[in-house]
């Protein structure tokens, strides 16, 4: 298991790329949504200060 991990020597870098990889994959689903989320709060908030 410790040789899997290792990777020969080079363990060090290619978890940090498959960390790297994954961090911007999760950053390309969430900023999306959360923008979109975001403008839709906004467009809620416009709407009930129309209202009023």
């Amino acid at each position: 298991m410790s040789e899997i991990f290792n990777m020969g020597g080079h363990g060090v870098y290619v978890w940090s790329c498959y960390a790297i990889t994954f961090a911007v994959l999760v950053l390309n689903v969430a900023q999306p949504w959360l923008a979109r989320r975001r403008l839709v709060n906004e467009e809620a908030r416009r709407r009930r200060r129309e209202v009023m």
